[in-house]
């Protein structure tokens, strides 16, 4: 029974490696189509603060992809999950939260809940790091 949940298992994460990796490839796409259209518009050549802040967003969210699709082909190779990549992964997404979020009416407590998140996230990925230095140990992404 075993061989046969282990022959799942890798079969599900290759799928999802590989529809993950179309997802990053159509957001790098649509990226490239934002970027064409704000630049190519009137007045040419120049953007306007909030196509800045939308841009900086897909640029975010297809480098979130990218570090998910890193994390799954380490997960696939070594069958473990790193906490360090994890924790990578949730402050880009709590930073590109911050990037486009709208400050001019933002719910009550949200700011005060993305700093804290932000800062147990940064905290985090800190006591990790630092951790895994004392030790002396490697970058457990550059095995293989």
């Amino acid at each position: 029974m075993l061989p046969y949940l282990d022959t799942f298992e890798r079969i599900i994460t290759r799928t999802l490696l590989v529809m993950m990796a179309a997802v990053v490839l159509l957001a790098t796409v649509e990226l490239a189509w934002l970027l064409g259209k704000d630049v190519l518009s009137p007045p040419l050549f120049l953007l306007g603060l909030d196509e800045l802040l939308e841009l900086f967003g897909q640029f975010l969210l297809v480098l979130i992809g990218i570090e998910l699709l890193h994390t799954t082909k380490i997960y696939i190779e070594q069958r473990v999950i790193h906490l360090e990549a994890m924790l990578s992964v949730a402050l880009i997404a709590v930073t590109r939260k911050i990037v486009v979020l709208d400050t001019k009416e933002p719910p009550e407590g949200t700011l005060l809940g993305i700093a804290a998140l932000a800062f147990a996230l940064s905290l985090g990925y800190y006591l990790v790091r630092r951790s895994r230095w004392e030790k002396g140990d490697p970058d457990p992404e550059s095995k293989g």
